[in-house]
């Protein structure tokens, strides 16, 4: 039976139809664009636009696609686009072959095509390239949408991240951003005497965060393994093995729920320093990002979510226990008692999980979590987290039931989390036990039991500052970006139909 084909998509069927017509044509000529291999290129549209007066006259070599075509008969005007930007082209009858002017007039928009020609100022003032060679490189087969409605649909940007590059040029903007911003955080670590490492993405236990990870299986081995949820606990392996200041930026894996600042894979950095505390993770969390902010943008202000942030060096640090008081009116200094505790959580709205245990702890971590994390705006570090949240975290000297731990706020948004690392093996391990008996009531998100990071640990590690950044949402507040998807170039997407 004869497909049916609805009439909304006749005019791009048509489209396609002539596209795939013109190649044919040109390989009947002998010119297969398919078949161009390199091309000379001696200039680029940034290049030519800002240093016009050096370039005037001059001969250039560029290539691009071709975003628009003006003009009739014997002048055409074009934008080329090139990874740099676009630029005008000059085409004229009488100054190139005329078989390959005609072959010219029929490149269709979104081809890509290198140009030859002399650089130059139309009577309207536009720096142009007065075109003398035109070579089709590449035939594109598909329409780019529609250039006065352009490519706005969200779902199809994230879906078809090249198309929303070639149509929305400012889009590329966060991209660079986030590589200058990667390039700046390793030099700034670098600097230090940090040192770069790579540890494994499958795992046979999924540990160093509470996340439900993905799980795949080994086939010559016939095991399970486990996509990597942090790259904590083989770091710190590598700080009891004598590398004393060791980082890894890298891809981690969490099978868990999709919004506009999660996404089920993504970028972190984990460092690791030797004989440093959660004080220094602190200053090192300023230094990447109001570092970044000052050379990347050129200013410590910047626009987020609807807020103005000021990310210049002298950030808040209040304790969990401070921000309670602050922010909820509950003084938990002033109470010692579980069922006290949870009481006053309960006076105030606030709920403990269900597979929680009814405790001081796990009280005040829950009227920080509902009630104070949304009023942080500017960038401030919360610390001394209650140790059944913080599995990993060495207890504080002051008070066992908190732990010298810290995360970064800035725009309602977690950016950082860091410890003084818990290097107690015996204290690991009772820790690791309490994890167990929560996943066994049904929390599948606690962290796993590792013989073998125990038995590392029982060789001796030294007092130890870790910390864990989240690149996306860094690479988010300064590009002032809303989602995360806009600065993933492909972002994890629900299946269409057509694909499964």
């Amino acid at each position: 039976m004869a497909k049916i084909v609805p009439q909304s998509e006749m005019p791009l069927l048509d489209q396609v139809k002539v596209r795939r017509e013109k190649l044919d044509a040109l390989r009947s000529e002998g010119f297969d664009p398919f078949q161009q291999t390199r091309y000379e290129v001696t200039a680029d549209s940034a290049s030519i636009k800002g240093n016009y007066e050096a370039m005037e006259g001059k001969s250039v070599r560029l290539a691009g696609r071709l975003m628009s075509k003006r003009g009739m008969g014997k002048v055409s005007f074009c934008d080329l686009q090139d990874s740099t930007g676009r630029i005008q082209l000059y085409v004229k009858f009488d100054e190139m072959d005329e078989a390959e002017f005609k072959r010219f007039k029929k490149y269709d928009i979104g081809d890509i095509v290198g140009v030859a020609g002399e650089v130059f100022k139309t009577e309207r003032g536009e720096i142009s390239v007065r075109v003398h060679e035109a070579t089709l490189l590449s035939k594109s087969l598909l329409p780019l949408p529609d250039k006065f409605h352009g490519l706005t649909d969200v779902e199809t940007r994230f879906r078809q991240r090249y198309i929303d590059l070639m149509v929305n040029p400012e889009v590329k903007r966060n991209f660079v951003i986030r590589s200058q911003f990667i390039r700046f955080m390793r030099s700034y670590l670098d600097s230090r005497d940090f040192i770069e490492v790579e540890t494994p993405v499958l795992n046979t236990i999924a540990g160093g965060a509470a996340a439900r990870p993905f799980i795949t299986h080994h086939n010559t081995l016939d095991i399970d393994m486990y996509m990597r949820i942090a790259t904590e606990l083989p770091l710190k392996r590598l700080i009891v093995g004598g590398m004393d200041r060791v980082y890894e930026i890298g891809r981690i894996f969490r099978n868990e729920g999709m919004d506009p600042k999660h996404n089920p894979e993504f970028t972190t950095v984990e460092l690791y320093q030797a004989y440093a505390d959660f004080h220094d993770m602190m200053d090192v969390a300023e230094g990447i990002l109001s570092g970044a902010a000052k050379e990347i943008l050129g200013t410590y202000e910047v626009q987020w979510l609807g807020e103005t942030i000021n990310l210049a060096p002298g950030w808040r640090r209040l304790t969990m226990v401070e921000a309670v008081r602050e922010y909820v009116g509950i003084d938990f200094d002033a109470i010692t008692d579980d069922a006290e505790a949870v009481a006053a959580a309960k006076a105030k709205g606030v709920e403990l999980a269900e597979a929680a245990e009814k405790t001081w702890g796990n009280a005040l971590y829950a009227c920080f979590d509902q009630k104070v994390e949304e009023k942080l705006v500017q960038p401030t570090f919360i610390t001394m987290y209650p140790v059944e949240v913080s599995p990993l975290t060495k207890r504080s000297p002051k008070d066992p039931r908190l732990t010298e731990r810290f995360e970064l706020f800035i725009g309602r948004s977690e950016m950082a989390n860091a410890y003084s690392e818990l290097n107690d093996p015996i204290d690991q391990r009772e820790r690791f036990v309490k994890q167990m008996e929560q996943r066994e009531r049904g929390d599948d998100e606690t962290e796993m039991l590792d013989e073998d990071f125990l038995t590392a640990l029982e060789y001796g590690m030294p007092p130890t500052g870790g910390m864990g950044m989240g690149i996306d949402r860094c690479v988010m507040l300064l590009t002032g970006a809303d989602t995360i998807r806009e600065v993933i170039l492909f972002p994890t997407m629900k299946s269409l139909p057509n694909d499964k």
